[in-house]
């Protein structure tokens, strides 16, 4: 209700969203307290037409450090039937905020994050990066599907990324069917790792999903509406995929809580999801803010499509620096278009060239992010709420300085697609890593709403 008030205002630092209960002005910004009730600033939400209904809010309102603790202190007690595993997977554009926050070492960051959220009384601490390459792999296989079936099917082409809920949810609540078609059906990292945990990890362990509390670390506070979505929810037994959601800010107001110093943790080593393995050291993806699924994508294509091996990426910049394209050249035609499109912005800008019929891209990187996930309103920002520009420029250059690992090269990736998906084609890799998107409570007036 309070973004319908401000669609015509460009102030959107100082209303908060909260289904549940009220701020008499009394509280400080940074307390815990305060953030421990989840508010959704405007300044930080990316969803927008009103699309928080009561419901959402307060089941947003129960993501927070308050239910954490509460099956932190249910576990203590000593009635055995109701206790939890709890499992919590870390997003790799959080590491990079810890790492630079307290001048660590990714790797260092990682066993110390590990350790201390042990110490609470965490089982497991599980690094997304896996997940992420589920995603990538079903997006690039997507892609050339598109592609071929370009000339058969109108929305074919162009494709877009799906694993940003901010864009998600702007493309499902506003846009219309002409733009929802065009987004890619792999899910997300967040919720590929929600289907590990909960399906796979939970086998493994002889587990029923229902007996594990998965909570996910996360850069930004869309992650937990994305958490929220019905099609990320397991009737059979009543358990969301992903239970949880805190921003990697949220963590650290945790600490400060508990007077604890990453510094002062014991390091522990991040868990593996097969048997008793510990994970060796932090990798990640091709790409300089995100989880890279345009350089992914856009060199498997070059490989599938042309037979051109493409090793290095050209970015051109064009109207900003947050929407730049890349173009592979084959006997001087222009054989793909692809582009990175970051903030709403460039995002209202892309949509709109698509529905006058201007679009010249094959596929495009969408994050509501301006300077993507590493720029999360969960991290990296002052105490006044505007980007902390020192601090993002440490995080990529740590980010930047991670070793690249291609998803194509991760055995165990290969193995459980054999193993628990029964083959790259089947019905399970569809039912367990893809879902369906698509445009619901329309309204025109959202169209107008200034970015």
């Amino acid at each position: 209700q309070e973004c319908s008030k401000k669609q015509k205002n460009d102030d959107t630092q100082s209303t908060s969203v909260d289904a549940l209960s009220s701020n008499d002005g009394s509280e400080e910004k940074n307390e815990f307290d305060m953030l421990a009730n989840a508010k959704i600033l405007l300044s930080d939400c990316l969803a927008c037409d009103s699309c928080m209904t009561l419901e959402e809010g307060a089941r947003v309102f129960q993501q927070n450090q308050k239910e954490f603790f509460r099956i932190l202190n249910l576990n203590k007690k000593c009635d055995t039937s109701k206790h939890k595993v709890l499992a919590v997977s870390i997003c790799p554009q959080s590491l990079p905020y810890f790492a630079a926050k307290f001048n660590l070492s990714v790797n260092e960051a990682a066993k110390r994050l590990c350790g201390f959220l042990k110490s609470l009384g965490v089982h497991y601490v599980f690094d997304t990066t896996i997940a992420a390459d589920f995603s990538i792999l079903e997006s690039q296989r997507e892609f050339v599907q598109r592609y071929q079936r370009r000339n058969q099917e109108e929305h074919a082409l162009p494709m877009f990324a799906s694993a940003c809920p901010g864009w998600i949810r702007y493309a499902e609540r506003v846009l219309t069917n002409l733009v929802t078609s065009h987004i890619c059906t792999a899910k997300s990292p967040q919720q590929i790792m929600g289907s590990l945990v909960k399906g796979y990890f939970a086998r493994q362990q002889n587990l029923s999903p229902d007996k594990i509390f998965h909570v996910v670390v996360a850069p930004c506070y869309d992650k937990k509406l994305e958490a929220l979505r019905e099609d990320f929810y397991t009737a059979l037994y009543n358990s969301p995929e992903v239970d949880c959601v805190l921003t990697s800010g949220e963590i650290v107001q945790i600490m400060e809580q508990k007077n604890v110093s990453m510094k002062d943790v014991t390091e522990v080593a991040v868990d593996s999801l097969f048997d008793d393995l510990k994970e060796g050291d932090i990798v990640r993806h091709d790409g300089k803010r995100s989880d890279g699924y345009l350089e992914h994508i856009f060199k498997h294509a070059a490989k599938e499509l042309f037979g051109m091996d493409v090793k290095e990426i050209t970015y051109k910049a064009l109207k900003n620096k947050d929407f730049q394209e890349v173009t592979l050249e084959k006997d001087g035609e222009t054989v793909l278009r692809f582009a990175a499109a970051y903030g709403f912005r460039n995002i209202q800008n892309m949509v709109l060239k698509l529905k006058k019929g201007k679009f010249l891209y094959h596929f495009v990187e969408v994050l509501a992010c301006p300077g993507g996930c590493l720029n999360g309103k969960g991290q990296a920002q002052t105490e006044d709420g505007k980007p902390d520009r020192a601090l993002l420029a440490q995080m990529e250059e740590v980010y930047t300085a991670i070793p690249v690992r291609l998803p194509e090269t991760n055995l165990q990736v290969q193995k459980m697609y054999q193993d628990w998906l029964e083959g790259m084609d089947s019905k399970k890799v569809q039912d367990t890593l893809h879902t369906t998107y698509s445009a619901v409570n329309q309204s025109t007036s959202s169209l107008d709403i200034k970015w």
